[in-house]
C-alpha cells in the first residue's frame, strides 16, 4: 500500500494544501478569537527576515521608524469622509474601559493615516520641516469576515509609511520610489516573486487616496495576490487635519502626502508562490536558515556536523546544526523539507570514511555527494543559482498563464480557467470592471503596453490585468 502524502496535493485541493503546509511546517495556528493567528517561531523567523530586508530599504529611502498609539479616537476617522466610509465595515470599536463607558468610543487601529496626521499637523510648521518621512512597524485590526491564515486575518502585522511633502510632484515621486526601489526590489530580488507593478483603478483605490500603486503576484493556482501598495493621498488628509506649512514665499500651504504598506500577507504569498507538494521552498536570500547540517547517526558524525556548521557560519552562511540522532533521520529530513530550507548537508559514518557529505537541494530537488572540504566554496554559488531559479519559475508561470484578450467574456474565461487576462482598459472600462466583479473577477491593476506603470488611469494604450484574487 502506498504511503499517504504528507500534504494534500496542490492539484487536488489547493486551499487544503495551503492549510496543511502551514500546520505541518509549523508556521502558524489559528488564534482563540475568530480571524486571529498565532505565528509560530519558524513562521515568525520568515517575517523577521522580511522585516530586516524591508527596514533596510525603507531607511535607505530616507524614512525613520516611529510608533503611534493602537487606539484612535473615533472622531478622527470621520474627518476624512471617503476614508471612514471605506473602513467602516472592518472597524473594531471599544466602548468600555476600566469598567466604565468611554466618553468617546475608540477604534482599534485599522491603519494610521488619521492619528499620524494629527501629529503631523503639530510637527510641520515650515517648508524646512519637509519632507517628513515616517515608518511604523505595528499590528492592525480589520474585522475579517472570511479569515485565512496570513492572507486575511482580523489582526495582522505590517509596516505603514506616512510622509508629508511640499509639492504634489515630490509626493508622487516618493510614492513611486517606495513602490519601485523598496517593494519591487525586495519582492523580486529577495522573495523571488515576479510581481507586476501597476496602478489601481478608481474602484480599487485605497479609501482617501488620489492614486494607488500596487504589486500583484501570481500564486501557484493562477490567482492574484496584492503583495503591497503605495498611495498618493494628495491633500485630502491635510485638509481634514489642517496639516500645512509656511512656504519660502511666506504663504500657508497644505502638505501633499503618501502612505504605503506591506504585511504578513507576504508570508502567504511566499507559500503559494514557491511551495510544492513536499512543502515550502524558501528563497536563499530570505531564509533564516540557508543550510541545515544533519548528523545521520553516530558520535563522530555529531562532532563533524558541529565542525562543518562553524566552518559554514564563518563563510557567511546562515546555518543550523541538527545533531538529534535520537530522532529517526527520515523524520528529520522530511521536517526540514517541509520547512523549505534551501540546502541540507547530511553526514553519516560512511560519509566520514569517504571525506564526503550528501548535499540535498530543496529548490531544484536532487542529491549528490560532495567533498567536505569543498562545501564553503561551493554553497554560495548553489544558493544564488537556486534563488535565481525561483524567480525564473515565478516569471515563467505568470507568462504562461496570462492571455491577451479582446472582450469581457474572454477575460472572465481566462480568470475562471486559473489565469490572468490582459485587456485594453479602453475596451473594458468601468462598466466592464463592474460586470467582471459580479463574476468574482477583478481588475488587479493597470499597466502600460510596455509593462511600465501608466501616468494616469486613461493614458493611451493602458492595459488592465484581470484575475481572480485572494
Amino acid at each position: 500500500m502506498a504511503k499517504a502524502p504528507v500534504l494534500t496535493p496542490r492539484s487536488e485541493d489547493f486551499p487544503r494544501w495551503y492549510q496543511d503546509l502551514i500546520n505541518k511546517a509549523e508556521l502558524a495556528d489559528n488564534g482563540p478569537v475568530r480571524g486571529t493567528m498565532v505565528i509560530r517561531p519558524y513562521g515568525y523567523g520568515l517575517w523577521e527576515r522580511m522585516q530586516q530586508e524591508m527596514d533596510a530599504r525603507i531607511k535607505a529611502a530616507g524614512a525613520q521608524n516611529a510608533y503611534f498609539p493602537l487606539f484612535i479616537p473615533q472622531s478622527y476617522l470621520t474627518r476624512e469622509a471617503e476614508h471612514v466610509e471605506g473602513f467602516a465595515p472592518e472597524l473594531a470599536v471599544v466602548t468600555h474601559g476600566g469598567g466604565k463607558e468611554l466618553e468617546e468610543p475608540v477604534v482599534v487601529r485599522p491603519t494610521s493615516e488619521t492619528i499620524i496626521n494629527d501629529y503631523f499637523s503639530k510637527w510641520v510648521q515650515s517648508y524646512r520641516d519637509l519632507p517628513l518621512l515616517i515608518n511604523q512597524w505595528a499590528n492592525v485590526v480589520r474585522w475579517e469576515l472570511r479569515p485565512r491564515v496570513f492572507l486575511r486575518t482580523t489582526e495582522f502585522l505590517w509596516q505603514e509609511g506616512h510622509t508629508a511633502h511640499a509639492t504634489y510632484e515630490d509626493a508622487r515621486d516618493y510614492a513611486a520610489r517606495i513602490h519601485r526601489d523598496v517593494y519591487a526590489d525586495f519582492m523580486v530580488n529577495v522573495l523571488g516573486i515576479d510581481v507586476v507593478l501597476g496602478r489601481k483603478t478608481p474602484r480599487e483605490r485605497f479609501a482617501g487616496a488620489i492614486n494607488t500603486l500596487t504589486l500583484e503576484g501570481m500564486m501557484g493556482d493562477g490567482k492574484a495576490l496584492q503583495m503591497g501598495t503605495s498611495h498618493e493621498l494628495g491633500t485630502n488628509f491635510a485638509k481634514a487635519f489642517n496639516t500645512s506649512y509656511l512656504s519660502k514665499d511666506g504663504q500657508q500651504e497644505l502638505v501633499w502626502q503618501t502612505s504605503w504598506g506591506v504585511s504578513t500577507r507576504m508570508v502567504g504569498g511566499l507559500i503559494m508562490s514557491h511551495g510544492d507538494d513536499n512543502g515550502l521552498r524558501v528563497p536563499p536570500r530570505l531564509a533564516a536558515v540557508q543550510v541545515v547540517v544533519m548528523a545521520i547517526k553516530g558520535d563522530e558524525a555529531v562532532t563533524k556536523v558541529h565542525e562543518v556548521g562553524r566552518l559554514l557560519t564563518a563563510a557567511g552562511l546562515r546555518v543550523h546544526v541538527d545533531d538529534r540522532v535520537d530522532t529517526p533521520f527520515g523524520r528529520r529530513a522530511v521536517d526540514w523539507e517541509l520547512k523549505g530550507v534551501p540546502v541540507r548537508i547530511e553526514i553519516g559514518p560512511r560519509d566520514l570514511e569517504a571525506g564526503t557529505a550528501m548535499l540535498a537541494r530543496r529548490i531544484p530537488g536532487g542529491k549528490e555527494p560532495v567533498s567536505l572540504d569543498s562545501l564553503a566554496a561551493l554553497l554560495p554559488k548553489i544558493l544564488e543559482d537556486d534563488q535565481a531559479l525561483l524567480l525564473e519559475q515565478s516569471r515563467a508561470r505568470r507568462e504562461a498563464r496570462t492571455s491577451d484578450v479582446g472582450t469581457i467574456e474572454e477575460a472572465a474565461e481566462a480568470a475562471a480557467a486559473g489565469g490572468w487576462a490582459r485587456i485594453p482598459w479602453a475596451t473594458l472600462g468601468e462598466e466592464g470592471e463592474t460586470a467582471l466583479a459580479e463574476q468574482a473577477v477583478s481588475v488587479r491593476c493597470l499597466v502600460a503596453e510596455d509593462g511600465s506603470v501608466p501616468e494616469s488611469d486613461d493614458a493611451p494604450g493602458t492595459v488592465a490585468i484581470v484575475a481572480r484574487a485572494y
